[in-house]
Formats: structure tokens, sequence, C-alpha cells
């Protein structure tokens, strides 16, 4: 009998995944402009790499600090009501852009970039698993994949946007507050948007939280059973690993590419865009048709394999074939977030794949350790080069994960 090929979206779900993709998004637009504030803020306020590394640290604390409430929200309040959580406190920090850019208080500008990360962790917590929910459990890391290859163009264009406006011949110009003043404006509408349509609750049946809300244990039997499962635990830790990686490079691309005068900061936030950003996006896209043909952890596997490669590469100094490696770690890594979320939560359904979702959405601290990590390794050795140990070590724990989960040493 012939196979019959599978949905990657369940046909009553089309219109529910079309608005849910907009938020990947969004919330890559978000993440993305950090990647020019660092650089930005150096030559603007005149403080060190370490200190600038401090956005980024401040925006995944606040995923770390504000991922298990989201969960335990989402579960008792449903995804929709998540979505328009997530995006209220995103529209809140980005205005507060504009008391900041009036006090020019780089503090100040941290405390709005805490607020935009509560906000976009909870977005994060409800949609990622949501996609996997929207179609059958065996498309689920290639229809998440689909997914996040919209959070790519969102990346794509914020260093571009950012950088025009920030970066100008012969110093620093631009208003920092403008382009988030109408992000917050835009996030604003989207929110009533969602205030008005109605998601349906996948698996919301057999969600202990709805069953008996007021009964806390059910979340606790929840959070216990997630913590004995060595496959999601092991699969934290590797987002952890991923995410120090991929921020980090992120963070401080545009360092990289100006220190030895290869290009200029404008250029540079333009070749991150189209080059490494877009680079990202296209191989998400192309995972996404593989993955729904080769198993997901063995697509992982090979990807890390590459990763790890392209950073020692970047990190022995090469010359051009240390340029080749770090465009190689964009496109081997596209796929990683979404293929390690999906095979973490596999098997879970209802309340227990929200609140195991809260979790792995801390993994963003990552980003923290890995950028601080960084600047430190930066400024003690002069060398951005050297500083590219931090994401090849990153990786290759992610490498290990998908050996382990390959060899079927995690269920």
């Amino acid at each position: 009998m012939e196979k019959v090929a599978k949905r990657l979206v369940s046909k009553e779900y089309v219109v529910p995944f079309v608005l849910v993709t907009s938020l990947f998004f969004m919330w890559g637009f978000a993440r993305a402009i950090l990647d020019v504030l660092n650089k930005h803020f150096q030559t603007s306020m005149d403080i060190t790499i370490t200190r600038s590394a401090m956005i980024q640290a401040t925006t995944y604390v606040g995923y770390f600090l504000m991922a298990l409430p989201a969960g335990l929200f989402i579960n008792r309040f449903g995804y929709r009501r998540g979505v328009v959580l997530g995006l209220m406190l995103f529209a809140a920090g980005s205005l507060l852009f504009i008391p900041s850019e009036s006090l020019l208080s780089f503090d100040f500008f941290l405390v709005a970039l805490f607020i935009i990360g509560c906000g976009l962790v909870v977005l994060e917590t409800a949609a990622n698993p949501y996609v996997t929910e929207l179609g059958d459990r065996s498309t689920a890391a290639s229809r998440l994949n689909l997914a996040q290859s919209f959070n790519g163009l969102g990346c794509i264009l914020a260093p571009v946007i950012m950088g025009q406006l920030l970066f100008v011949e012969g110093g620093e110009g631009g208003s920092v507050a403008l382009p988030y003043t109408v992000m917050g404006l835009v996030v604003l509408v989207v929110a009533l948007v969602f205030c008005k349509v109605k998601l349906p609750e996948i698996g919301a049946a057999s969600d202990v939280a709805k069953e008996n809300p007021e009964a806390p244990e059910g979340a606790m039997a929840v959070i216990g059973g997630l913590l004995r499962s060595r496959r999601f635990m092991l699969g934290v830790l590797a987002l952890f690993c991923y995410e120090i990686a991929e921020i980090s490079i992120n963070s401080f691309f545009i360092n990289y590419v100006t220190d030895d005068g290869w290009m200029t900061a404008k250029t540079a936030a333009v070749v991150l865009s189209f080059g490494g950003l877009g680079l990202f996006m296209l191989a998400r896209v192309a995972g996404s048709w593989v993955m729904s043909r080769v198993a997901a952890e063995k697509v992982l596997f090979l990807c890390a394999v590459m990763t790890v490669g392209g950073s020692l590469l970047v990190t022995l100094d090469l010359g051009f074939v240390s340029r080749i490696g770090l465009f190689a770690c964009y496109a081997f890594e596209a796929i990683m977030f979404p293929t390690v979320f999906a095979i973490s939560i596999r098997g879970l359904a209802g309340s227990s794949t929200k609140i195991a979702s809260s979790f792995l959405m801390m993994s963003p601290l990552g980003g923290a350790v890995g950028t601080l990590l960084m600047g430190y390794v930066a400024d003690a050795s002069a060398s951005m080069s050297a500083a590219f140990a931090v994401p090849c070590l990153g990786y290759l724990f992610v490498l290990v994960y998908a050996l382990m989960v390959m060899r079927g040493k995690v269920r």
C-alpha cells in the first residue's frame, strides 16, 4: 500500500498556526535588535565589552525568572491569555525606552530590557509547545522548525534596520527610542487582535489544572515527573548550552568582524542580517523539509558536528578559513533550538507540555552566561577569536545530547 504523506499542519488548525507563527517573527525581531545595541552602547556610552554584555544578560535573566510563572499562568488560563500577557509586557518594556533615552541611563535601559525579556518568554512558552500540537506528533519537529523560520525573518530585518539608524559615518547617531516606540505600538495592536480571536486549547481535556484548578499538587506532580525524566532534563541543559553559543555569537558578531578592519560597524549590521541571520533562516526552512524525511536526532547530530568544527576554526584565528567557520555556525545551528525542544517534550500532553515548555524557556539564561563569559575572555585576551571557545563548548554539549538520543541512552 502506498504511504500517504502526513500534513505538516492539521487542516482545522491552519488559522491558529498562522496567527501564532506571527509571534515568532516578533520575538525574533526583538532579540536580534540586542546584537546591534551591544556595539552601539559600547561607543555611545563608552563602556567595555563585558559591561555591554549586560544588555543580553539582563534580557535573558528575565527569561529565566519569568519562565516558570509563565508556564503556570498558561496552564491555568490557557494559551490565548498567555499570549496577551506576553504582548502587554513586551509593549511596556519597549515604551520604557522613551524615558530611558531622556535620562541617558544605561541602567534604566537594562530595566526596560528586563521587562521585554519577561514578555518574550511568556510568548515563547505559549507558542513553542502550541505549534507542536497543531498536527501529527511525528511531524512536530518539522512543524516547529517551519514556524521558527519566521523567527529568522525577524532576526534578518532587525539588525539592518537598527544598524542604518544607529551607525553613521564618523560616530553614532539616531534615536534608539524611536524603533522601540514603534515596536511597542505595533505589539499593542497585535495584543488587541489576540484579545478578539479564539485559539483552540489543544489537549485541554487532559490538563490537570483544568480538571481541578484549585489543586496546586497537580502542577507539582507534573514538575516532579519532568525532573525525573532524563531525556527532558538533559534537553533543558542542551538548550541552555545551545543558547550560550547562539546568543553570544550574535552578540559579538559585529565586534568580531570590525576588530580586524574587515568591515565597518554599519556594513557589519547588514552582513549580520543578510549573511549570518539570512543563512540561519534559509537553513531552518531547509531543516524543516529534511526532518520530514530524516529522524530529527540524526539531523541534530550532524549539525552539531559542523557547528563544533566551525566555532573551533574561528577560535584558532585562521583568517579567511575562520570567517567560513563563522558562517557555518549560522547555517548548522539553525535547526537546534526547535529540534531539541521537540525531542524534549516528545510524548507529553496537556499540562505536562505547558509546564515542560516553561522549564525549557529558562534556557536563554545561557545567553546571559555566554555573553558575559565571551565578553570577559575578549577583554582579558584582547582577542574576539579566542572568545569563540565559549560557544564551541556549548555546541559540544548539544553534540553529546544528540548522540545520546540517537543511541537510546535517554528516554
